[in-house]
């Protein structure tokens, strides 16, 4: 196969996108929000045309779902290259999902003015599987949680993350939307619903999605 063949190839192949939920409180927003950004993600794949660049499929990626303690293990991640590397299998299973993924969407809330711990745990557990894909930062809190975006895209951009510059802020609309986000309730985010909130913000992830697809497609 030559070169050209080989990148027609991967051209034609699908891209895996992760959108991470950032949050493991419990109770929690996070996964309705995640939730609502890959069903805006969603509706921007089908309004625009694909011919010109590389298909992708969009999955949510639940730190819940992957149980990591502070991390424990005893190498250096930027110097370990395949999942058997790591001496836990808690690491080898959060590095082959990771693995699985050409890029990513970081939706995360800010909790007094910075990211999750949790979040930055789950990311500190690896470097090269995040090397070199690109990425996207959507923030949410009561007040949008710009300050959050941008110190996790400062991290990003250490682990070579091709970051899209602009980070879309969610800020809940009033005190009842917090309430209700804290307590983990229905937001009403989905059906139509969910595209009545935050319209302006919809059109913000829609540039941040074309830069990103052209880091994709680079």
């Amino acid at each position: 196969m030559t070169l050209k063949d080989a990148l027609t190839s991967k051209m034609m192949t699908p891209a895996r996108i992760g959108v991470i939920i950032g949050s493991q409180r419990n109770p929690r927003a996070g996964p309705q929000i995640a939730t609502w950004v890959l069903n805006v993600l969603r509706e921007y794949q089908n309004s625009h045309s694909t011919t010109d660049r590389r298909p992708y499929d969009l999955s949510l990626v639940d730190l819940n779902d992957h149980h990591l303690p502070l991390y424990d293990e005893p190498g250096i991640p930027s110097q370990i290259k395949t999942p058997d590397g790591y001496a836990h299998e808690h690491t080898k299973a959060w590095s082959r999902c990771i693995s699985s993924f050409d890029g990513f969407v970081f939706v995360t809330p800010q909790y007094n003015w910075g990211y999750p711990a949790g979040l930055k745990n789950a990311i500190d557990y690896l470097y090269n599987e995040w090397k070199g894909k690109p990425g996207i930062v959507v923030s949410y809190g009561g007040h949008g949680g710009g300050k959050a975006a941008v110190q996790l895209q400062g991290v990003l951009g250490g682990l070579r993350i091709s970051v899209v510059p602009k980070a879309p802020a969610l800020t809940f609309p009033d005190h009842d939307f917090l309430v209700r986000a804290s307590k983990g309730e229905d937001l009403g985010l989905a059906g139509e619903g969910g595209k009545q909130i935050w319209v302006k913000e919809q059109e913000d992830i829609g540039l941040a999605w074309a830069q990103f697809l052209d880091l994709l497609n680079a």
